[in-house]
C-alpha cells in the first residue's frame, strides 16, 4: 500500500509540473503566528428562538431575527440606539440573553472576568414591548437571572443576592452577610467553578416563587497568594481561597427563598455530603439537590419540597473509583428524567422514573456517549453525540426514549458536533476531520442538509498553497502489551532511506484525548516542524477517554504511573522503527501534559533526549482537592502514590535536555509547582532551562506572549532534539 501511495504522489507531482501549477511552499513560523493565513471562519452569535424556526443575531442594524431555513431577515428586534443607559448613551448589543417569552432581553456590557467562567458586568433589561431600558444596578454585577414570570431579576453583588422588580424598580437584599474571602451567596468559590464547571449559583423555580441559592462559607479554607507585578513600583499580592489536596473545603449549603413569605429554608440541612455539584428544579416543583461525598464515589439525588420542606432520596449512583459530577440530568413534564451513567461499563443514556425507581437504558453498546444535546419531549426523541464508530471521532445521533434503533444524523467520518434549535426541528452541524477545515451546515433533524452556513473555502484554497504532511491515525502496539490510539504527522517529503527525530505530544489526564480526528489545535505549528524534518506523534495512554469506564479509570489512585509507563513504552516502541532516530526522541505537554513530560524525561531518561513542560503539576499535593482527590483520595490516605509518581521524587534521574515554562499569574496550576521542581533539579545539580512569563495565567497568552512562547519552544527543539 505504501509503494502504491508513493507512486501515486510522484505521478501527481509530475502532472502539476506539466500543467505549470502554482509552486507550493513549506509552512514557516510567521505563517502560523504572525499572519491570518491559517485562520478559519465560524458561525457565531446565533440564538435559537422559541419557535425553533428562527434565530436572532447581532448585525450592523442591531439584534435581527432570521429564518433558519432560508437565512432571510424577518426584521430587527432591537435596533442600535434603542437601548440607552441612564446618560442616554447607546448600549452595545454584543452580549444579550432572551428571557422566556422573548419579550425582554438581558444586555451586559463592560464585562470583567473573575475566574475561568465567572465575570462582572454592567447589566440592563430591555423590554421589547414598550422599548424601555432598565438599569439593573449602577455598578457591575454577577449572574443576572430573570424569573420565569419576567417581572423581577435576581443577581449577585459583593457576595450577596439581590432581587429587583422590573415592574416598579424596587430592590430587595435577599442575603446580608456576604463578604470577600469569607461568605459567598449565589456564586461558587474558585474550586467549584473550576472543577464542577458552573458559575451561576442561583436558580428560579418554574413558577417564579422560589429562588434556590448556594451559600459558601470559605472561612476555614486556606488562602493562596501570588504576586502581581504589573507596571507599578511595588508588586501587589492577589489573594484568594484555594483548597489544596487534603485541605479544608468551603462549607456549602443550598437555601430556598420564598419571595411570597420572605422566608429562607435550608434545603441541605440534615443531609450527609461534602459537595453539591448541581441543583435543578423539577417540573413537579421540587428542588433536586445533587450531593457527593469527599471520595466522590457516591452521588445522591435528594428531592426537596419547598412547600412542606420534606426531603427524600431520588437516585443513588456509586462507583468503586469515582462518579462524575455531571450526568446531563434533563427533566420531562411528568417528573421523570434523562440521565447519563457509566454503570454498564460505557457512558450511556437512561430514562429514570419520577421517583427514581424505574431505570431504562435508551442507548446500549461498547462505546461512550460523549454529549447529550437535549430531549424533544413532544416527539419522545433524545439527541446526542457518541464515539460509536471509533474513539477518535464523533457522530450525532437521535434515539427514541422508547429505545428504538439509534439513527445517525451526521456524517460517519471525522468530528461532528451539533447545536440544536429550541424545538429540535433542525440543528447546526459542525463537521471537520484532521486534515479538512470545518464545514458548518444547517440540517433538519433527520440529518438532511438545508443549507451551508460556512465551508471555509478561502482557507481550503490557502491551504492549497502549502506543502503539508497529512495527519494519519493508527494503533500502536507498545512493548508493554498495550494497543494505544495514536496519530502522526510525518516529516515533509518523507524518505524511507532516512532516520528522523520524533517529537511526541502528550496530555494523558483522566478522560482526556489528544487523538481526535478533527481540524485545528496546534496542527499548523506541527506542519512547520514537519517541514523542518521532525516526526510528530501523539499517543493516548491508559486513563484517557472515549474507550469506556475501565480504560479511563484504571489509573485510579496512581496518577502518573500507568500513563507514564505507556508513554515511555510508546517511545521505546517507536525507537525500533527503522525510520526513527532512536537517539533523538522528545516529548512535550501542557498542564497535565507538562506533568507527564517531566515524568517521562526523568523516569524514561534512557529513551527521551528532550522534554518541555508548560505549566506542569509537579506534585498533586499542590493542586486543588476536588480534582486531585477524585482520582487520588487525600495525601493522608494515599501519600506514597502522590510522591512516588511525582517528578520531584525523580529529579536526580535527569540526563537529557529539559525546558520548564510557567506563568507567574497562574491561578490554576500555581507557579509553586515549577518553583519546587526547579529547586529539586538544582539540588540534584541538574542543568535545565527555565522560562517564567510575568502575570500570565494558565493559558500563557496576551500581546506578543504566544509568539514569544512558541519561539522559545521551537528554538529549544531545534537546538536540543
Amino acid at each position: 500500500m505504501q509503494k502504491k501511495l508513493t507512486i501515486l504522489l510522484f505521478f501527481s507531482s509530475l502532472v502539476l509540473v506539466a500543467q505549470e501549477g502554482p509552486i507550493k511552499r513549506s509552512v514557516e513560523f510567521d505563517d502560523v503566528f504572525a499572519s491570518r493565513v491559517f485562520a478559519s471562519k465560524g458561525v457565531y452569535g446565533l440564538r435559537s428562538m422559541e419557535d425553533g424556526l428562527h434565530y436572532s443575531r447581532q448585525t450592523k442594524k442591531g439584534i435581527e431575527k432570521f429564518e433558519f431555513k432560508s437565512g432571510k431577515s424577518k426584521g430587527v428586534l432591537i435596533s442600535n440606539g434603542d437601548a440607552l443607559d441612564t446618560q442616554g448613551n447607546d448600549i452595545p448589543l454584543r452580549s444579550y440573553t432572551w428571557i422566556k417569552g422573548e419579550t425582554k432581553a438581558i444586555i451586559e456590557t463592560e464585562i470583567e472576568s473573575i475566574y475561568r467562567h465567572s465575570y462582572r458586568a454592567k447589566t440592563y433589561v430591555y423590554d421589547l414591548e414598550n422599548k424601555r431600558t432598565s438599569e439593573v444596578a449602577s455598578h457591575p454585577i454577577q449572574n443576572p437571572l430573570i424569573n420565569p414570570k419576567g417581572n423581577s431579576i435576581a443577581y449577585v453583588y459583593q457576595n450577596n443576592i439581590y432581587i429587583k422588580s422590573l415592574i416598579d424598580s424596587s430592590a430587595l437584599k435577599v442575603t446580608n452577610d456576604g463578604i470577600l474571602n469569607e461568605i459567598i451567596y449565589g456564586a461558587p468559590d474558585w474550586v467549584y467553578e473550576e472543577e464542577f464547571g458552573f458559575h451561576i449559583g442561583i436558580s428560579w423555580s418554574d413558577n417564579g416563587r422560589y429562588l434556590a441559592y448556594y451559600r459558601f462559607d470559605e472561612t476555614e479554607v486556606q488562602e493562596f497568594s501570588m504576586d502581581i507585578y504589573g507596571n507599578e513600583l511595588y508588586p501587589h499580592p492577589y489573594v484568594f481561597k484555594y483548597p489544596k489536596a487534603g485541605e479544608e473545603n468551603s462549607k456549602v449549603e443550598i437555601w430556598v427563598f420564598d419571595t411570597k413569605s420572605k422566608k429562607h429554608n435550608n434545603a441541605s440541612s440534615g443531609i450527609n455530603y461534602e459537595y453539591i455539584p448541581r441543583i435543578n428544579w423539577s417540573p413537579l416543583g421540587e428542588l433536586i439537590i445533587s450531593t457527593l461525598n469527599r471520595h466522590q464515589d457516591s452521588l445522591n439525588l435528594i428531592r426537596f419540597n419547598p412547600v412542606n420542606e420534606e426531603k427524600n432520596n431520588l437516585l443513588l449512583e456509586t462507583e468503586d473509583s469515582y462518579v462524575d459530577a455531571d450526568h446531563g440530568i434533563t427533566f420531562l413534564r411528568d417528573g421523570s428524567f434523562i440521565w447519563m451513567s457509566e454503570r454498564s461499563g460505557f457512558n450511556h443514556i437512561y430514562h429514570v422514573g419520577p421517583r427514581g425507581k424505574k431505570i431504562k437504558a435508551i442507548t446500549r453498546g461498547d462505546f461512550d456517549i460523549t454529549k447529550l444535546f437535549g430531549v424533544d419531549e413532544v416527539n419522545g426523541v433524545v439527541y446526542y453525540q457518541a464515539a460509536a464508530i471509533d474513539p477518535s471521532q464523533r457522530e450525532v445521533y437521535k434515539s427514541s426514549i422508547k429505545r428504538k434503533r439509534p439513527i445517525r444524523i451526521s456524517p460517519k467520518n471525522g468530528w461532528n458536533g451539533g447545536t440544536f434549535s429550541s424545538t429540535f426541528s433542525n440543528y447546526i452541524l459542525n463537521h471537520s476531520d484532521a486534515n479538512t477545515p470545518e464545514k458548518i451546515s444547517l440540517c433538519d433533524n433527520s440529518g438532511k442538509v438545508i443549507r451551508i452556513l460556512e465551508d471555509n473555502s478561502d482557507l481550503r484554497e490557502r491551504l492549497g498553497n502549502f506543502n503539508l504532511s497529512p495527519k494519519e491515525f493508527f494503533k500502536l502496539n507498545t512493548d508493554n502489551g498495550q494497543e494505544l490510539a495514536a496519530w502522526q504527522i510525518k516529516p515533509l517529503n518523507f524518505n524511507e532511506q532516512k532516520r528522523y527525530p520524533v517529537l511526541m505530544f502528550v496530555y494523558g489526564g483522566p478522560g482526556s484525548q489528544t487523538v481526535e480526528n478533527k481540524y485545528g489545535g496546534r496542527n499548523n505549528w506541527y506542519q512547520m516542524l514537519a517541514a523542518q524534518g521532525y516526526w510528530i506523534i501523539s499517543v493516548d495512554n491508559r486513563g484517557t477517554g472515549a474507550k469506556g469506564r475501565d480504560f479511563k479509570k484504571c489509573t485510579y489512585l496512581e496518577l502518573g504511573k500507568l500513563e507514564v509507563e505507556d508513554q515511555i513504552s510508546a517511545a521505546r516502541t517507536l525507537a525500533k522503527n527503522v525510520n526513527v532516530d532512536s537517539s533523538r526522541i522528545g516529548i512535550w505537554g501542557w498542564s497535565y501534559g507538562g506533568f507527564m513530560a517531566a515524568n517521562c524525561i526523568l523516569r524514561g531518561s534512557d529513551v527521551f533526549k528532550t522534554a518541555i513542560s508548560v505549566a506542569p503539576v509537579s506534585n498533586w499535593r499542590f493542586y486543588d482537592n476536588i480534582y486531585t482527590e477524585r482520582y487520588m483520595r487525600t495525601p493522608k490516605e494515599n501519600g506514597d502514590s502522590y510522591d512516588e509518581n511525582s517528578p520531584l521524587s525523580h529529579a536526580n534521574k535527569l540526563k537529557g535536555n529539559y525546558l520548564l515554562i510557567h506563568g507567574t499569574g497562574d491561578d490554576n496550576v500555581h507557579v509553586q509547582n515549577s518553583m519546587r521542581l526547579s529547586e529539586a533539579l538544582i539540588q540534584a545539580n541538574k542543568q535545565f532551562d527555565f522560562m517564567l512569563y510575568p502575570d500570565k495565567n494558565h493559558g500563557i497568552y496576551g500581546g506578543m506572549t504566544s509568539v514569544h512562547l512558541y519561539s522559545k519552544i521551537s528554538n529549544f527543539i531545534h537546538e536540543n532534539l
